[in-house]
């Protein structure tokens, strides 16, 4: 089954993309969610244009999510966390707390955005990707460290 993305889906595709997804897939949650439309003929041409007239738009997105990308630079930054003796954390490091320390250093990234490499687990040193523009992704580097 063929349907135009109307909004970004993880692991699927982004915004007017035509994927190929299963049947039951498309029509029990796709559809009904709004996120996608049937891939037809007509709608095709549609999102052709309107792609078409948002090229120059997509040019200045891209731009500023570049901007911000080299404003995060290769910063580290710090996340406190509840430590047992072994190292390992109490809870979890959430993609939260990693905005709110992007935010405090000036960088105001949705958290849902951002997905960590590796979960964190004990104290030590990270990476997350922070998914800016479908062509823009940039890998911040954090500390978990004993609160």
């Amino acid at each position: 089954m063929e349907v135009i993305l109307k909004d970004d889906v993880k692991n699927l595709g982004y915004k007017n993309d035509i994927v190929t997804v299963k049947p039951g897939y498309g029509r029990n949650y796709l559809l009904p969610q709004g996120l996608a439309m049937l891939a037809d003929k007509t709608n095709k041409k549609i999102v052709a244009e309107n792609v078409r007239q948002a090229a120059h738009k997509a040019d200045k997105i891209k731009g500023d999510a570049q901007a911000i990308a080299d404003k995060i630079g290769d910063a580290a930054f710090e996340i406190k966390a509840k430590v047992g003796e072994t190292g390992k954390i109490f809870g979890r490091v959430t993609t939260l707390q990693l905005a709110e320390a992007l935010k405090a250093k000036g960088v105001d990234v949705d958290r849902k955005r951002i997905s960590f490499d590796q979960e964190p687990a004990s104290a030590g040193e990270y990476t997350a990707t922070i998914n800016l523009h479908k062509e823009v992704k940039h890998q911040v580097r954090f500390n978990v460290v004993a609160e």
